[in-house]
């Protein structure tokens, strides 16, 4: 038995439909819905479809199709409704993914108001500027940057900007520079926390070093500054130069400190990959949602049942479904929207099944991989 094939064009597959009958078999027909969580879409007569999703697709829909008294204010769609759509899901993040996709359908000018969608907070890098600096946003752009994040808030995002700015001589003003030795230059100058290009105390190719020593910090998640401390730290230790070994110790501590500030997800966006491991509405089959730059790829759907074993190992299948992807790269404006999923369901306190990153295809933790697919089937079983 092959693995089932997904494309890149979409979260959703083929919806149940039910045609509306006449007002007396309403009823019968509601009785055969499952009584599951779904995302639902009701087809009108005249005017637009009404999306949602629910933990109790059954008792929803009888809910909106109920008979009323005209007195009563709550939403009826009983003597409008032609046609029920619906996609049973088995986790959180279907559930959002897949009524994000059919909001963007439907509802295009307004969709992003309808899921609340909140974009997360990110450190960005702009590079375009003659003399780079940092600055929070919750916006991505086409234009040279690195972004870092996505951070559960600005506020968070804004605490690692200061003390990762601490690590390094970048400057922290937000103005256009023209560098002057005349120029009054701020505090942090006096601090000999920036280089002050501002008064031309170094030159541009200078001030473009130390910020590539920054940038090489956030796409090594500091491993390239703390690994060389750690070896100046070592080395002093065994030359017995202990005031000098402590000095690079405290330096050590300020880098974890900065670390430490950082969100789980946060990361260089081009090195943002992962696999969300949840439940599917399916029995026994267990969803992967690949994650690759910053972007949802199509779900994959493992078969864990045993009947379902076509002689290779977990880690066999595994290894070859990451090998068939079939990668989207979708327009900046969904990436945004991408990441603003991810954020919500990674940080939320209703989080199902198991996220593992990495930071590219080649270096997925196939191992990890394997057990966590294993946890999420039993769990699910035990649930089912």
């Amino acid at each position: 038995m092959s693995e089932p094939e997904a494309t890149v064009s979409g979260f959703a597959g083929e919806p149940v439909v039910i045609q509306l009958g006449e007002s007396a078999e309403l009823w019968e027909q509601l009785a055969g819905v499952p009584e599951r969580p779904a995302v639902f879409l009701i087809r009108v007569r005249a005017g637009a479809p009404y999306l949602a999703r629910t933990v109790s697709l059954r008792r929803r829909l009888q809910h909106l199709l109920r008979e009323d008294s005209a007195a009563s204010r709550l939403l009826n769609l009983r003597t409008l409704a032609e046609r029920i759509e619906y996609w049973l899901v088995g986790s959180h993040l279907e559930a959002s993914l897949v009524h994000y996709e059919l909001a963007r359908q439907h509802f295009p000018e307004d969709y992003r108001a309808r899921l609340r969608l909140r974009l997360p907070a990110y450190l960005k890098f702009v590079l375009t500027n003659p003399f780079p600096r940092t600055q929070i946003t919750t916006h991505l752009s086409g234009a040279r940057a690195l972004y870092y994040g996505p951070f559960r808030s600005r506020e968070t995002a804004a605490q690692f900007q200061s003390h990762f700015l601490d690590l390094f001589q970048v400057r922290r003003c937000e103005q256009e520079l023209a560098p002057s030795p005349s120029h009054p230059g701020c505090i942090y100058g006096e601090m000999n926390l920036c280089l002050r290009p501002c008064q031309q105390a170094v030159s541009r190719e200078e001030y473009r070093s130390e910020v590539e020593r920054a940038l090489e910090f956030l796409r090594s998640q500091g491993c390239s500054l703390r690994e060389v401390l750690i070896a100046a730290r070592n080395r002093a230790s065994e030359e017995l130069d202990f005031e000098e070994a402590a000095r690079q110790h405290r330096r050590i501590e300020k880098i974890d400190q900065a670390l430490r500030l950082r969100d789980e997800l946060a990361a260089d966006l081009e090195a943002l990959c992962g696999v969300a491991v949840t439940p599917s509405a399916t029995a026994g089959v267990v969803g992967l949602w690949f994650l690759v730059q910053g972007y949802w790829q199509a779900p994959r759907w493992l078969d864990c049942r045993p009947e379902a074993s076509t002689g290779l190992s977990m880690d066999q299948r595994l290894r070859e479904m990451a090998a068939h992807l079939n990668l989207g790269r979708p327009p900046l404006r969904q990436r945004e929207e991408h990441l603003a999923l991810l954020a919500r369901w990674y940080y939320s306190s209703w989080r199902d099944g198991e996220w593992l990153s990495f930071q590219t295809l080649r270096d997925i933790p196939y191992r990890r991989l394997v057990r966590a697919v294993s946890r999420v089937a039993a769990t699910a079983a035990q649930h089912g």
